[in-house]
């Protein structure tokens, strides 16, 4: 077999100019999730170095990989085949990794820190990590394309369907407007949780749903993960606000304490931080009841339990941070 005219991406140094020396067979970049999603994405040799060389930031600073794990999970417990799961999951976390890096540029959060590292803008360059971001989004539709492909005409669309209803203007793209609104917005609760469904739980939403709907759940199961998605996603955005109040950058992994100075929704600062705790409480409750509803519907799914434990240990972790006792033991 001749040699690819592709790279994969593989460590972050000298990204360009290594990879023109050593292109690889496309079987090399095949295997595990953490290797689909690193090499998934395979650049010409004629790639334009510092182009390759913002990729290559991106793809060598994964997060936990927490979603797509998830996608498989969820796929496998539906019948998805591994080899269309994985694409998905690959893809899910491009379009995820794609909104962190708009999310961070200076006309929007102006971050400086992602994933324990300098954002791609700041390493790279805006024009870079804008071209990074469109990157993982045009790969993520192809791999999405071939997860699809073979299913049934009626799964196609219900599938892209639903994609464009997270992704685009009714989901992530207007949560992301009102996000940058809100300082002309009423500074309420219910206009924080409007744009936490946006932002977040159409993300979660994706994550949990789609594989299902290519698995080809029934609609009960369906309605049951959108509540779960619903209830967790607006979970982890009341944990994710305490966290820019009660924790530091090293903390974290990203920059911190940005709502505050931006002027942008964080239920923390609109309820304090007491009461988000006890809606979170909430939100986690509501939630374990509608798992138990899908677990009896499909046992297989006993494995997002342990997503709802790491969802309570992170507040758990949050709330017993030394900032948070403080501020307890103020009221």
């Amino acid at each position: 077999m001749p040699q690819s005219s592709v790279i994969c991406i593989n460590s972050q140094k000298d990204v360009g100019t290594r990879a023109r020396q050593h292109p690889v067979r496309p079987s090399v970049c095949a295997g595990s999730l953490e290797e689909s999603i690193s090499s998934s994405l395979q650049l010409p040799v004629s790639t334009d170095p510092h182009f390759a060389a913002a990729i290559g930031h991106v793809l060598n600073h994964p997060g936990s990989l927490v979603r797509p794990r998830l996608v498989l999970q969820i796929g496998h417990a539906f019948g998805l085949d591994r080899v269309a799961g994985q694409n998905l999951a690959t893809a899910l976390e491009y379009f995820h990794t794609a909104s962190l890096i708009f999310d961070d540029l200076p006309c929007m959060d102006d971050a400086e820190e992602r994933r324990g590292a300098p954002c791609v803008h700041r390493a790279h360059g805006e024009h870079q990590a804008i071209l990074s971001a469109l990157a993982l989004i045009n790969r993520a539709y192809v791999l999405l394309l071939k997860t699809i492909a073979t299913s049934s005409l009626d799964t196609r669309l219900e599938a892209i369907d639903y994609v464009d209803q997270c992704l685009g203007v009714e989901g992530l793209l207007n949560g992301q407007s009102l996000d940058l609104s809100y300082a002309k917005l009423p500074h309420t609760p219910e206009t924080t949780q409007r744009i936490a469904k946006g932002k977040t739980v159409s993300l979660i939403r994706l994550t949990l749903v789609l594989p299902a709907i290519l698995g080809n759940a029934s609609q009960r199961e369906i309605q049951l993960l959108e509540r779960i998605s619903l209830f967790w996603g607006l979970a982890y955005q009341m944990v994710d606000d305490l966290k820019d109040i009660l924790q530091s950058a090293e903390q974290t992994g990203k920059t911190g304490a940005r709502d505050a100075l931006l002027d942008r929704p964080n239920i923390a600062m609109v309820l304090g931080v007491p009461e988000t705790q006890k809606r979170l409480q909430r939100m986690i409750a509501i939630g374990d009841h509608t798992l138990k509803s899908a677990l009896r519907n499909r046992p297989s799914l006993g494995f997002l339990e342990k997503m709802r434990d790491t969802l309570q240990g992170e507040l758990d972790l949050v709330v017993g941070s030394p900032r948070a006792r403080k501020m307890e033991g103020a009221l």
